[in-house]
């Protein structure tokens, strides 16, 4: 209980830990989320944007601000074995509201939806999602009226946050929203729910892609805990397929489309035997748990699932929406560098929506017209207005899943192909991604900086190169060294095409490896030796950064290292 003249800082019970930014928003454990914690920092930045004019996305008060979330438990209610933390939603509306703004609630629907939505109306919003990183974290997803928002601008918020945190804190407890333990004091129920978000979603793709092109078409969709598979549905029934809804649960399931792993794909694959008793499944289709990245399979002669990629996606898509740009990551699967759209394709950019984002409004400002993105994950953006058919499909600049799903099985109906043989028409390069978990970033960081050259020549080049032959060896089937990328993480390219990009997660204690070959089964054993435990090329790494001649982990690393385990 607060003593009398305590300040709210003096009043918390518990040690607060602040909520950064990651490769496209705020996430962090949901044990570590404190309605205060989201309240200040979402505060902060409506109180940016109400600093902004509206030609840099500012917003004003007194006008609506968009809310929506996931079906992630923590989203809207508090999780008892996460400590009790949870209600994310309920205190970004009360920061919405004491910004001086209305918070309009558009219900659980995922993020492209709640995005389209709000930007049709040049208005801001705020999705509370956690996207696909496991159940124990969760966070929140800011957008200006004009869209994303910029890494440019991330430094200034983090100013303002800490302004509005010292305010916070030197509040007089008693006087404060906010309780010892970070709970606000009112449990306020969230604003109605408005309709009118999936609604709008829908008609932007059923007004796009007219005429029924996947009539006759049977499309599996595997629903889980996604927060678009209502919409998603809708738009395949009205294009005329044949949906079978399949696996929703009430429970959150994670679904990484980078790391689809052999459980996952096992249960897909027990789906798509069930589905197919009834009748040939032309396709597999799902997203991640917020909507903005597609999962796509295939099912062979034989009804055999076959996973495809979301960078393969995406480049079946802009090949069927005909673009003049396409901007993607450094991590992205190279064969784009291989096919027709090696043509249009501009400088890669870092891991992130927002810098994909920015390479997009270079090529506008460079005269394109039909201009696309997509990551290594698969969620597509457009940021200019495309028109087929005599329909134009306005600019979405954030990551979607619909469109480059709808896009592939429009393509393969059209050149009545199944989703197999049209992706067997692209560059012979396979990809994998995979991940080790519960390793701190800053140790992921700390080995980055010891195996990757900062210093241009000839003889850091060498050295490390020398170094990482060392966990990259012929007896592994790896070439030579051929050059080292450090755009975003290290991305490493041997002679005979092996590709092995190391970067740590801009949202969780997760060291990923991604590969590139020849061949998807390469591919798989590329990743696969990156992960394994406890002997593989990451943990064989990181035991090295111990060794005297090549540095030692920092003493925060050692830190986190033994809190994370």
């Amino acid at each position: 209980m607060a003593g009398k003249g305590m300040s709210l800082r003096e009043s918390l019970c518990y040690e607060p830990k602040e909520l950064k930014f990651g490769t496209s928003g705020r996430r962090g454990r949901v044990v570590d989320l404190a309605q205060l914690e989201v309240f200040l920092n979402a505060l902060a930045e409506l109180e940016y944007l109400q600093s902004r004019p509206r030609s840099q996305g500012g917003i004003a008060r007194g006008e609506e601000f968009f809310l929506g979330y996931d079906l992630r438990p923590s989203s809207v209610a508090f999780v008892p074995e996460m400590e009790g933390r949870g209600e994310l939603a309920q205190a970004v509306a009360a920061a919405i509201e004491s910004a001086g703004m209305r918070p309009v609630n558009l219900g659980c629907t995922s993020t492209p939806a709640l995005a389209c939505y709000a930007l049709r109306r040049g208005r801001g919003c705020m999705m509370v999602t956690g996207s696909h990183i496991p159940f124990d974290r969760n966070g929140y997803k800011t957008y200006s009226s004009l869209g994303e928002l910029l890494k440019e601008q991330e430094a200034p918020i983090e100013a303002q946050s800490a302004q509005v945190r010292e305010r916070l804190y030197r509040q007089p407890a008693a006087e404060s929203l906010f309780d010892g333990r970070g709970f606000l004091k009112l449990r306020r129920p969230l604003p109605p729910e408005r309709d009118g978000a999936r609604a709008e979603y829908v008609a932007r793709y059923t007004g796009f892609f007219a005429g029924a092109p996947l009539a006759g078409k049977r499309v599996l969709l595997y629903e889980h805990s996604a927060a678009g598979r209502e919409a998603l549905g809708m738009i395949l029934e009205a294009m005329g397929a044949e949906v079978v809804r399949a696996g929703a649960s009430d429970s959150f399931v994670p679904i990484d489309t980078e790391n689809i792993d052999a459980e996952q794909l096992a249960v897909i694959q027990r789906l798509a035997d069930a589905a197919a008793k009834d009748g040939p499944v032309h396709a597999v289709v799902s997203t991640d748990g917020d909507g903005d990245r597609p999962l796509l399979l295939g099912l062979d002669g034989e009804g055999r699932a076959r996973f495809f990629g979301g960078d393969l996606v995406g480049m079946v898509a802009a090949q069927f929406l005909k673009a003049d740009a396409v901007v993607v990551p450094v991590s992205c699967n190279d064969g784009i560098d291989r096919c027709e759209l090696a043509a249009v394709l501009e400088p890669k950019t870092r891991i992130g929506s927002p810098y994909v984002i920015a390479g997009m409004e270079a090529a506008l400002r460079r005269g394109k017209r039909a201009v696309c993105g997509w990551e290594a994950n698969g969620g597509f953006l457009t940021g200019s207005e495309f028109v087929r058919n005599g329909a134009a499909l306005p600019p979405l600049p954030t990551r979607d899943s619909a469109l480059p799903l709808l896009a592939a099985l429009s393509a393969c109906a059209e050149r009545r192909l199944s989703p197999i043989d049209l992706f067997a028409e692209l560059p012979r390069r396979f990809s994998r991604a995979a991940l080790l978990r519960q390793f701190p970033r800053a140790a992921a960081l700390e080995l980055l900086a010891c195996f990757s050259p900062r210093v241009a020549g000839e003889a850091e080049f060498e050295e490390k190169r020398s170094r990482l032959a060392g966990f990259f060896s012929a007896e592994q089937g790896f070439g030579t060294i051929a050059g080292l990328d450090i755009t975003d993480g290290l991305r490493i390219r041997f002679d005979n095409g092996d590709v092995a990009h190391i970067r740590p997660s801009g949202n969780a204690d997760e060291l990923r490896i991604y590969a590139v070959a020849d061949t998807q089964a390469r591919a798989d054993a590329i990743a696969a030796m990156g992960v394994a435990e406890p002997g593989g090329i990451l943990r064989s790494m990181e035991r090295a950064m111990d060794s005297p001649w090549n540095g030692a982990l920092t003493g925060a690393a050692k830190d986190a290292g033994k809190a994370a385990g």
